[in-house]
């Protein structure tokens, strides 16, 4: 599957898991969407978005036919679970912008708060793209390709970045990636307005870190250590340095 440009923007608009019917759904059919949807975001934070359907029916414990039931395409489930993430770290920079009067403790407070739920695994392609030369690529670490390799799943797409962010197109995937930027875009300027941030550094450069420190370890407590640990080395390397 492809998760860039036109392939992304085209995923069914029906991602509400229910069809698009207008009728609530029975008791049973309820919980199994609550269990798809809980599967997917374990799946997919381990493994990346390549991670077959297969795999998070086996996590749901139902059968691939009922997650293609709730969701007909695997592009219709991976922007329900991208939308609901990108809804989550909006609401944790407005939290962090509220809250925190001090800029760099605002920006602090939320790649913290980011890095400790595990956003940062299942962040949407759009909002990870950085300015560098638009003709290098790379792959961001939290898509899980080894991971997928060791696996025999299907290989994780390579993220291009490219110079800008993207324009939002139609849909609410792209809306709320724009409302995300925006949000963080405040984070970062006041950080860089207060000279506390490295002026170089980008929105999605912060997005980036959040990525980067969220890895997924089979241990709980070691997973929790390595995140902050890794954060604490990123968030020195963000912060300004006084000339002299």
């Amino acid at each position: 599957m492809h998760l860039q440009g036109s392939s992304w923007s085209a995923a069914v608009a029906s991602a509400d898991g229910n069809g698009g019917r207008s009728t609530p759904l029975r008791v049973d059919a309820q919980r199994n969407l609550e269990h798809v949807l809980r599967a997917a975001r374990e799946v997919f934070g381990e493994l990346g978005y390549g991670a077959p359907m297969e795999d998070v029916a086996r996590r749901a414990r139902v059968g691939v036919g009922t997650v293609y039931r709730r969701f007909p395409s695997k592009d219709v489930l991976v922007r329900r679970i991208a939308e609901e993430e990108t809804a989550r770290l909006t609401d944790q920079a407005r939290s962090a912008l509220g809250q925190e009067n001090e800029p760099w403790s605002a920006l602090a407070r939320f790649l913290r708060t980011s890095v400790a739920s595990g956003a940062g695994r299942l962040l949407p392609p759009q909002v990870l793209r950085v300015g560098v030369d638009a003709e290098t690529e790379i792959r961001v670490p939290q898509q899980r390709q080894a991971a997928l390799a060791t696996t025999g799943s299907p290989a994780q797409p390579e993220l291009r970045l490219v110079e800008q962010p993207p324009v939002a197109q139609d849909g609410p995937d792209d809306a709320g990636a724009a409302t995300l930027l925006e949000v963080v875009g405040q984070l970062v300027e006041r950080a860089r307005a207060a000279g506390e941030l490295r002026p170089d550094v980008s929105v999605a450069d912060v997005l980036l870190v959040i990525a980067t420190a969220a890895p997924s370890l089979p241990d709980a407590a070691h997973q929790a250590a390595a995140s902050a640990r890794l954060l604490d080395i990123l968030l020195d390397g963000l912060r300004s340095r006084p000339v002299g």
